[in-house]
């Protein structure tokens, strides 16, 4: 609307990128994204209005600044895929009254989700997939209504999901933000889009016993990127599972029970224990094959693979084994022949920031039982100092490098395969929300980082989250692709380990004012942790690889 029209009943906004319109007071933000589609690039999914994620049923009653979230963003592309799994949930309740739909995991760039009980054939998936389309044709309104916490339990236990009733009793708020779709009701931990015609874009795949859901996210906000199957990852997913069903931990309020009965000290030793087993056991792979002369280990940012490779080094120490590290960091290239990014900064991640052909020449010497020269890099000059150290390796004794190109065949190129054992680190949380809301991993990693680049780097969590947008570009490029070149995956995530991470964090985030761009992803964090009770770190032993993160363990930071 032009502004020559402005009438005192008018407001006017400024859309960040398409400048001020003036439109009626009282509009909604879905009002204004509709005069708006013919000039916005992807799908918008809600908009920041002072540095607050608000939805598109926003009622709009003052001038003020705005900022599109479209689906090329993380939180846009959630806020998309959470619209479509309550389609989804409502779909699998009405055609399958007696079995619920656990939201599990993430897998490649789907959700995986079963039938509880109940295995999943190509006839039940169209089944469903038909019913959803028949949602998005209907044009059925997803409402958002708040109710007080007594009705909202009344709502879930008459749809009998127990575990929603178990959490809102954690809930210190009187009232509850709940969501309806052709009467029936969920509770997501964010906003939804307001019709079902928004939701024209997923697809289903058969993955036995459940089912893949795809939706467009941050590298095709417009379409649906084809399904790379990661059957390794799934096996640790699923392994990950069982064991938070064992600790009798399938979601937030069944561990938040242990915690208040006192039972957490017995919780965190069997976690702590099962992680120490599959240490063992991956050690007992490496050594039970005399040919292997070189372990890499590689993972995305803070999935405690510092504290895994010390672990992995005792354990190998154990089976009567003397391995040697390496350090990728004195192998990096002159800071002038360092390659550059897409925006011109030095792209210290790249493979070929390294000196790739030095490092695999002594390689391939320390395996023949020659000393070597390591070099020495001083990143204050950006140069290899001539002062290096000598390095001889025991006869038959093993090369550990930890690093993010570790499952990249072009970082150990000279070494043949059956000499080389690859690990995999990541913390793939165990926990779920609830049944239909899952933790993303990407969340638990990043209150991770936050927790210790504070306390090691002095870093403030404004800080951390202005460079995680860049840290997941360079694992999306550097660490995921090789992800299924892994020997052995090992999880790092303890279902424990967010209530320890709570008091740590919280006040970090409150740090972020509400004038600054990072408040939005504040808030959010600060609301997700909302829903667990917090928990004294005075039972997580010192070889715990959450002492990595809160500090007092035994390896060094």
């Amino acid at each position: 609307m032009a502004i020559s029209s402005f009438k005192s009943y008018d407001i006017q906004v400024n859309v960040k990128g398409l400048g001020p319109y003036i439109i009626p007071k009282e509009s909604t933000t879905g009002d204004l994204v509709g005069l708006l589609k013919d000039r916005v690039s992807h799908q918008v999914a809600a908009v920041i209005i002072d540095n607050r994620l608000e939805d598109l049923n926003f009622v709009l009653d003052k001038d003020c600044d705005i900022e599109l979230i479209d689906t090329s963003s993380e939180s846009g592309a959630r806020i998309y895929r959470r619209s479509i799994v309550f389609m989804l949930i409502k779909a699998c309740r009405e055609l399958f009254p007696h079995s619920e739909l656990i939201v599990k995991h993430s897998l490649s760039n789907g959700l995986y989700c079963e039938l509880q009980d109940q295995p999943l054939s190509d006839r039940d998936i169209e089944q469903i997939q038909k019913r959803m389309r028949e949602y998005v044709v209907q044009d059925l309104p997803i409402e958002k209504r708040v109710v007080s916490r007594e009705e909202a339990r009344r709502i879930y236990a008459r749809q009998c999901q127990l575990d929603k009733v178990g959490l809102l009793e954690y809930r210190d708020k009187a009232t509850v933000h709940i969501y309806e779709l052709d009467g029936y009701y969920e509770y997501f931990y964010g906003y939804m889009l307001p019709r079902t015609s928004d939701l024209e874009r997923f697809r289903l795949l058969n993955y036995p016993p459940g089912m893949i859901l795809q939706t467009p996210d941050v590298y095709n906000p417009d379409g649906i990127r084809p399904f790379s199957d990661l059957p390794k990852l799934f096996n640790i997913y699923q392994e990950a599972k069982k064991w938070a069903v064992m600790l009798g931990t399938p979601h937030v309020a069944a561990f938040n029970d242990i915690i208040r009965e006192g039972g957490l000290r017995d919780l965190i030793m069997i976690n702590e224990a099962l992680h120490e087993k599959k240490i063992a056991d991956i050690a007992d792979q490496i050594c039970s094959n005399p040919e292997i002369r070189l372990v890499t280990i590689a993972g995305p940012s803070s999935s405690g693979k510092t504290t895994f490779a010390n672990r992995l080094m005792i354990q190998l120490r154990v089976n009567g084994r003397r391995p040697v590290s390496i350090s990728m960091d004195n192998y990096f290239v002159d800071r002038d022949l360092t390659p550059r990014d897409e925006n011109g900064e030095y792209d210290f991640e790249a493979l070929e920031a390294l000196q790739l052909d030095l490092f695999n020449e002594h390689l391939c010497r320390l395996i023949d039982g020659e000393e070597v020269e390591i070099p020495r890099y001083d990143f204050l000059t950006g140069r290899s100092l001539s002062r290096a150290s000598r390095l001889q390796v025991p006869p038959g004794e093993l090369i550990i490098i930890e690093g993010i190109h570790g499952l990249n065949e072009g970082l150990t190129f000279s070494v043949p395969p059956r000499q080389k054992f690859r690990i995999y680190v990541s913390a793939l949380t165990q926990l779920n929300i609830d049944y239909s809301n899952r933790i993303p991993t990407t969340d638990s990693r990043l209150i991770r980082r936050i927790v210790r680049d504070n306390r090691v780097r002095g870093y403030s969590a404004l800080e951390t989250l202005g460079r995680w947008r860049s840290v997941r570009r360079g694992e999306e490029r550097n660490i995921f692709p090789f992800q299924e070149n892994a020997d052995v995956m090992f999880n790092s995530s303890l279902v424990y380990e967010l209530a320890i991470l709570k008091p740590y964090i919280e006040p970090l985030l409150a740090e972020i004012k509400p004038d600054m761009r990072e408040y939005v992803e504040a808030t959010t964090l600060l609301k997700f942790l909302s829903y667990f009770r917090p928990a004294p770190d005075n039972f997580v032993p010192p070889n715990s690889i959450l002492r990595e993160f809160i500090g007092g363990g035994w390896f060094k930071d």
